[in-house]
């Protein structure tokens, strides 16, 4: 753990969170947290009269987040707020400095919740059951028009997804793209946190007593079709775990309660159009997925996975 004196590029930044805390507290020390891809995260130790709490700083540092720093931040502090009467496990908002005019960086400050990332693939089916269950709930929250956040947009486009390059199969992924080229199905559109996966809830106990304690990462919050947030988790489920993991996600979403769309053909559309948006290789989410101890997540196993559940896919959702 390092003390906050130590840390580069800080300065400023502690001097805004020291005056977003309690009369008498102070920032004691900090410690970096792993598993971030889009921004840099500490936990933060605070003490003080009362007592000491943890608390967690989210900045921006690289080129393109800090160009969209705003927008992201400005949207996740506006959903911690949301979601706070809610039943939703999710941190508490404390402070935001989206332009980075007192910070060193663009940042926001919340409460740390208990629980930790577990990507192992011991009691993977408990957890990936509890997190359907925890969709289910977040697509239920009723929002009036004026709350709803924007309006969710795709991550890739046919034109931008490139097949494994040691590929067997062309012809497999010529039909997944041919997919994705029509117009998106009409939908009902829920809340959807956007984001949603293994890396971004944290579980505590084990067995029977396992459970989510929180849900992170809201700064793509959007307004959308429940089918995306499921093909979202489905997909990190096939590369982490296998692509039987990603094909069962739907049916324990739809089997906690939740609605998917009547038509296959709909419903391959946004399983497709966010898998082939990790094409050719998912190295963006192996990267933090490997620094929590997934080291035999290889390129060459995740491209193999990916292919295979995109397979998978197309037999059990395509024409015949």
């Amino acid at each position: 753990m390092s003390t906050e004196r130590a840390e580069p590029g800080w300065t400023a930044t502690r001097a805004w969170v020291h005056r977003h805390l309690s009369e008498g507290e102070r920032v004691e020390s900090t410690q970096w947290l792993r598993g971030g891809w889009t921004s840099q995260m500490r936990r933060l130790e605070v003490t003080g009269a009362g007592g000491g709490r943890q608390l967690v700083l989210r900045s921006f540092v690289k080129p393109f987040y800090l160009r969209h720093a705003q927008g992201l931040l400005t949207r996740e502090a506006r959903v911690l707020r949301l979601l706070g009467p809610t039943a939703v496990p999710a941190a508490e908002f404390h402070a935001v400095d989206a332009t980075a005019e007192h910070c060193d960086h663009p940042s926001l400050l919340m409460s740390l919740l208990p629980g930790d990332v577990r990507l192992e693939d011991a009691e993977a089916g408990a957890r990936a059951w509890l997190m359907a269950r925890q969709l289910v709930r977040i697509h239920g929250l009723h929002v009036g028009e004026e709350d709803r956040p924007r309006v969710c947009q795709a991550w890739t486009a046919p034109d931008r997804v490139h097949p494994p390059e040691a590929t067997s199969r062309p012809d497999l992924w010529a039909r997944a793209v041919d997919v994705i080229r029509c117009d998106p199905p009409a939908y009902e559109g829920r809340f959807l946190h956007r984001d949603f996966h293994p890396g971004n809830v944290l579980f505590s106990g084990h067995g029977g007593r396992l459970r989510i304690t929180d849900v992170v990462d809201w700064v793509e919050t959007s307004w959308g079709p429940a089918d995306l947030d499921v093909a979202h988790c489905a997909t990190a489920l096939a590369l982490l775990h296998g692509p039987e993991a990603g094909m069962r996600f739907g049916d324990r979403y739809t089997a906690a309660g939740g609605h998917l769309a009547d038509s296959p053909a709909e419903h391959l559309y946004w399983r497709l159009l966010d898998a082939l948006a990790f094409a050719p290789d998912a190295e963006k989410v192996a990267v933090p997925w490997r620094e929590l101890g997934r080291s035999d997540l290889t390129p060459v196993t995740l491209a193999a996975r990916l292919e295979a559940y995109v397979a998978a896919l197309l037999a059990r959702y395509g024409e015949a």
